[in-house]
């Protein structure tokens, strides 16, 4: 069987852009696919930092006028990496957060530049760059879901479709007077389009006309055909469900290895757990936390939102500083919720502590140092810190929804030696506080926790039947295409 080309396409990447779990998976899952013959290129924005990673990039294309400016498209590669670069000053030429503003605002003209990303997309998708026609073009997310759109209306042969739903939370959506504006032909403005409650909706198009659809758990899969977790979709996703799979995301078990981080105080493995206390030491004395090595030291990586229900956690900071467990929250997002943590740390000083941004190295510290990972989201497509934590041998203790019901096995499962970690449902304050103590009460019990730590370590988080399944789904598509 011929080798099967794939054109990705995505706002972000790992390791050159990273705002949250969309650049991990986009920057992983090609690496893993070349074991399955998949040769992936990923379309990225020309984002200073990407550009700035490229040590050589060919220019393969260029076009002018394009969506306001002159665009170039750049082939480069970094660290395994295949990748189309679209080089478009005017468009994607702003330091910082790829969406955001120095202000915290929209970039005003979002629409027009990943509607831009998307035009390139289809554009090698139709045979612009003869060196790399795809069998199948992969969107993810809403700033790629145009492409999807653009293919379908191109009247030309073009390749498939893959539209990736990683959050449905965000759906692109714009006034329908920028229809031409995006490039797009007016008979895309209909019901069976783009067209979403009287204006346009990249992810809405990228889920209407895609081959196929794919997010990222089976239970989320399920979550988003309902009226509640559809967010406006769900009737579209029930219409379509037979090409609609939940794939779970993977890590780069590369990247996320306590036995050769070097972010972290000391490597370990599931044979050498008592390597873990260094790193909670370190962990304690980076976060000015009491150098407890018996406290229950809680961990928290996330983006500040309502989705995450870091609010959750917040009422439950009572419990916390007088049951004597320790917290670190490492996060950005919502202003109220970043100043309600800053408060929480101020006022338990020595018990909890907030570090307000990202740090890649201070992450893994967390993973290797804390006790556990709390992760009480109210909606999870999939989650890859508690992928991250069962690796690293830091507990989970997570909301049962998404991605976070299907990779952790409650302790109160009856039978069976698979238990990894503690869950809560329905999401509340009161039931986050039961699973804190519950998991409190476990810890105190070292045998018991060292069983979870090994049973979690032991599980395979990596890519690998994950990339599997996408490789068939690429195959099926390509099959579907030629016959």
């Amino acid at each position: 069987m011929k080798s099967i080309r794939v054109l990705s396409v995505a706002s972000e990447i790992f390791p050159l852009i990273k705002t949250g779990g969309l650049a991990d998976v986009v920057g992983a899952l090609p690496i893993a696919l070349k074991a399955e013959d998949i040769d992936t290129c990923t379309l990225v924005p020309g984002y200073p930092s990407v550009l700035n990673a490229l040590r050589v990039a060919a220019p393969v294309l260029e076009r002018k006028p394009f969506f306001g400016g002159t665009a170039r498209l750049l082939r480069g590669s970094h660290n395994g990496l295949d990748l189309f670069v679209l080089d478009a000053p005017h468009l994607f030429a702003r330091p910082g957060n790829p969406y955001l503003s120095p202000e915290g605002l929209d970039w005003p003209d979002n629409g027009t530049r990943f509607a831009a990303l998307a035009r390139m997309a289809a554009n090698i998708g139709l045979g612009a760059v003869p060196t790399f026609v795809p069998d199948v073009v992969h969107a993810h997310d809403w700033q790629a879901g145009l492409a999807p759109v653009h293919l379908r209306y191109s009247r030309e042969q073009n390749p498939g479709t893959v539209m990736t739903v990683h959050n449905l939370a965000y759906q692109g959506r714009f006034p329908r007077e920028m229809l031409s504006e995006f490039d797009l032909p007016a008979e895309a403005f209909t019901i069976d389009g783009v067209e979403y409650y009287g204006g346009i909706s990249f992810l809405k198009g990228g889920l209407r006309l895609a081959d196929r659809i794919t997010t990222v758990s089976p239970t989320y899969a399920r979550e988003i055909q309902t009226d509640e977790g559809g967010m406006g979709l769900g009737g579209l996703l029930r219409e379509r469900v037979a090409d609609l799979r939940g794939i779970l995301n993977g890590i780069d078990t590369s990247v996320w290895n306590p036995g050769s981080d070097p972010h972290i105080a000391e490597r370990y493995d599931v044979d050498h757990l008592q390597n873990r206390i260094a790193n909670k030491a370190a962990l304690q004395r980076r976060s000015g936390l009491e150098p407890k090595p018996d406290a229950f030291l809680l961990g928290v990586i996330s983006r500040m939102s309502w989705q995450k229900g870091l609010d959750l956690l917040l009422d439950n900071v009572p419990v916390i500083a007088s049951e004597g467990m320790q917290l670190v929250v490492l996060g950005t997002g919502d202003a109220d919720l970043q100043d309600a943590c800053r408060a929480a740390a101020h006022a338990n000083s020595g018990k909890i502590a907030a570090f307000i941004g990202y740090d890649e190295s201070l992450a893994h510290l967390i993973q290797a140092g804390a006790d556990a990972i709390i992760v009480p989201s109210r909606f999870e497509p999939c989650g890859l810190t508690q992928l991250c934590a069962l690796r690293y041998g830091a507990v989970p203790v997570v909301s049962g929804v998404g991605g976070l019901e299907d990779t952790v096995v409650d302790t109160n499962v009856i039978g069976g030696e698979s238990e990894t970690g503690f869950k809560f449902s329905p999401v509340t304050i009161q039931n986050l506080a039961g699973a804190l103590r519950r998991a409190h009460a476990t810890f105190r019990d070292k045998a018991a926790w060292y069983r979870l730590q090994q049973t979690g370590m032991s599980r395979d988080v990596s890519w690998r039947d994950r990339a599997m399944r996408y490789a068939d789904l690429y195959r099926e598509i390509a099959r579907r295409r030629l016959a």
